[in-house]
């Protein structure tokens, strides 16, 4: 096991530095700049724009760039200056962290409790009418848009009724009115997540339920609940721990849609913002700290697998 965390470790931190510099080469090449609004201000001359350009090292070339953040991200980890905001990056994503963990962590949380025992139950009552209940759900819950359900919650619970708050506000006083403008978005995102794991849940549970060693645990006299415990629902859960440890980094770095249209400011609106605004800094910071989680996660399953399953070793 040891020589197998060393060996994709290194692998984990070449392949980190092969996507850091595809990412920015990406935003190297795309059209505009920080300074792109500035083009059609005339109260600024163009010989300000170039100024500003040089000291910010724009008018580098692609290698010195990447080179000069690289050693100040993984050397020094400073991840340098927000070119809109005019903050350090680290400050800005991090001031925005408490609120995206807030909505999106209660809502996976909530999705995974309740995708697992409804996908359990649903694959041990096959066709029954619980199954066709949770599988109708499942599809129409995944088939479904964030944005569309996102919309048509603000206009029946906003508009119409006027129960919730249609926006976000970072600062609210109490706890109910923090509570009632996180119903809305937090319930978006976990009918999302909960109609996605429970079909993974469910296809893995009827996968297992025909394997040899279940016929044979049953034929021993095993109790049923036994038999579902310890040989199916432990082997069942192998694939959907990956699925679970992948989506992690994204519910960290935010539901960029959600975030959008319930205007929560966090880090997928941050995102969003950087993209219109080319901040290079800030894009490269978020996009490549979900690459950082994703690598580190999917590790993570693999070391999972071998405590769920004694079969599976790593040399």
């Amino acid at each position: 096991m040891g020589r197998y965390l060393i060996r994709r470790l290194l692998i984990s931190a070449i392949t980190l530095v092969a996507i850091s510099a595809i990412l920015y080469s990406i935003l190297y090449l795309a059209p505009g700049d920080p300074l792109s609004g500035l083009a059609n201000n005339p109260n600024v001359p163009p010989a300000v724009r170039e100024q500003i350009r040089e000291q910010w090292g724009l008018n580098e070339p692609l290698h010195v760039q990447y080179f000069k953040w690289a050693e100040s991200y993984f050397f020094h980890f400073d991840w340098g200056q927000s070119l809109t905001a005019r903050v350090p990056v680290k400050d800005y994503i991090f001031d925005r962290v408490p609120v995206t963990l807030a909505i999106l962590g209660t809502a996976y949380v909530i999705a995974v409790c309740i995708a697992i025992p409804v996908g359990v139950l649903s694959a041990l009552k096959q066709y029954s009418l619980f199954d066709q209940l949770a599988t109708t759900f499942a599809f129409f819950g995944f088939s479904i848009p964030t944005f569309f359900s996102g919309l048509l919650l603000i206009i029946i619970f906003s508009v119409q009724l006027g129960w919730f708050p249609s926006s976000f506000t970072a600062t609210r006083d109490g706890v109910w009115p923090n509570i009632e403008q996180a119903i809305m978005p937090v319930t978006v995102l976990s009918l999302f997540s909960t109609s996605q794991l429970t079909r993974f849940v469910r296809a893995s549970m009827l996968e297992t339920i025909n394997q040899d060693y279940v016929r044979t645990a049953r034929a021993k006299g095993l109790r049923e609940r036994a038999v579902v415990a310890a040989h199916i629902l432990r082997n069942a859960l192998i694939p959907v721990v990956t699925i679970i440890a992948l989506q992690i980094p994204f519910v960290i770095g935010g539901a960029v849609i959600t975030e959008q249209i319930f205007r929560i400011p966090g880090i997928g609106r941050a995102l969003i913002d950087g993209i219109l605004a080319n901040d290079v800094p800030v894009i490269m910071a978020i996009t490549f700290g979900i690459a950082v989680l994703v690598v580190l996660f999917n590790l993570a399953a693999d070391i999972l697998y071998a405590i769920l399953d004694p079969r599976i070793k790593y040399t």
